[in-house]
């Protein structure tokens, strides 16, 4: 098959792993595949160097941002529908938000040089657009352009059943043009038990001691990712734990506002900051850690949440999207999510819910053992990259089947 994707951009997150490893293994599994994304541009670091070496062609369109840029996102527009037409390809696969809707509506109507239909146009949602932490006139925008979308898209693939769920609810697509398949993670990399003397250094170079209990975050520092209620629940646990220690790997736009507040609250010496690490220290940050807390608002399904079961440690998260099909009282903790404030952002106040579910599992360390064991035996089918493309590309074979 000739296969073309489309992303926004490749920096560091979720949506762009998931898109590398389809393209890796549909190029290798000998398909035609083209990876059309932006620049990427932002402090959340860049994946180029993973496409390097590969079976698969990657263009980048200079202008595909991720903010909403008329001109730059009309010539986006253009130069996508040029490359498709002159690739001609079966399947047109779209990913994120901006790549979602300039793509898909690039690809629909494309017909070859006898006048025929040519691709089968599929959207992958990694999350949604609309949330219940954004007001309400802006999610109404997104929900009509999704729509809209929709109507020139064959199929959707889910990365968590909560996705299908919400963008039904929405009235975006219809249920037979969904399925889950949930986002793979190479998995031998998180399996591999790392050794000693590394994770030893690493705790050293963050000033981290052997006996400290580490709480990791792995997540932008951006809103809505949640750090804010972990640094409140910090203020607390700090004085009732003297030797936890909280590591938030990661960096955005507000790692400075962070640092900031902790060094206000007197936490400079309990919480680390590690900024970007690449995708292959992720890993070694986990297994150096005891817990993972996962505190974000807007989730299609964190692949943080497996990363660190697969490393056999416990997780605990707000119950918001896809986050309970893999965070359950055998694997961690699944705390109630904040209500919405009158900014449409949750309130970090009341994070007592949080508090208690870390004090539980800071407390036991025969509970961590048992739910981290729990947790890497539950998903390592289910994440496993030969899982994910297996039924993304029987997905193309049958809406392609049914074209003819």
């Amino acid at each position: 098959m000739k296969i073309v994707h489309i992303i926004t951009r490749l920096i560091l997150g979720g949506a762009q792993e998931n898109t590398l490893i389809t393209c890796k293994l549909l190029a290798e599994r000998g398909h035609d595949v083209t990876l059309i994304t932006g620049p990427a541009i932002g402090p959340e670091g860049e994946l180029f160097d993973q496409t390097k070496n590969q079976k698969y062609k990657v263009i980048v369109i200079d202008q595909l941002r991720r903010a909403i840029e008329p001109i730059k996102d009309f010539i986006s527009y253009k130069k996508i529908k040029r490359y498709l037409r002159a690739i001609q390809p079966d399947i047109v696969h779209t990913h994120s938000a901006k790549a979602g809707i300039l793509g898909r509506f690039a690809g629909f109507g494309l017909k070859n040089e006898w006048g025929q239909n040519l691709p089968v146009v599929i959207h992958t949602i990694h999350g949604l657009a609309f949330h219940p932490y954004q007001c309400n006139w802006l999610n109404k925008f997104y929900i009509a352009i999704e729509k809209s979308a929709a109507k020139r898209t064959d199929f959707f693939i889910s990365v968590a059943d909560a996705m299908t769920e919400q963008a039904l609810a929405a009235g975006i697509g219809r249920p037979e043009q969904f399925v889950t398949a949930y986002s793979a993670i190479d998995e031998d990399d998180f399996l591999r038990p790392i050794p000693q003397e590394q994770i030893k250094e690493f705790r050293r170079k963050y000033e981290i001691q052997e006996e400290s209990i580490v709480l990791v975050t792995i997540a932008r520092l951006f809103m809505l990712k949640g750090h804010d209620y972990i640094i409140e629940s910090a203020k607390q646990l700090a004085k009732q734990f003297g030797n936890v220690v909280w590591l938030f790997v990661g960096d955005g736009n507000l790692s400075d506002d962070y640092k900031q507040q902790v060094q206000q609250l007197g936490l400079a010496d309990r919480i680390r900051f590690t900024g970007l690490l690449s995708p292959g220290k992720i890993p070694l940050a986990i297994q150096s850690s005891d817990i993972l807390v996962h505190c974000s608002l807007r989730e299609g399904l964190a692949r943080t949440l497996p990363q660190a079961m697969l490393c056999g440690k416990p997780a605990v998260s707000f119950d918001v999207d896809g986050a309970r099909e893999v965070v359950n009282k055998n694997t961690g903790r699944l705390i109630a999510p904040p209500l919405r404030g009158r900014k449409g952002l949750g309130e970090p106040k009341n994070v007592e819910q949080l508090i208690n579910a870390c004090a539980e599992l800071i407390k036991d360390k025969g509970l961590r053992k048992r739910l981290g064991e729990n947790g890497r035996e539950s998903i390592k089918e289910k994440f496993a990259p030969e899982t994910m493309v297996d039924t993304i590309e029987k997905i193309y074979r049958k809406l392609l089947e049914g074209k003819k």
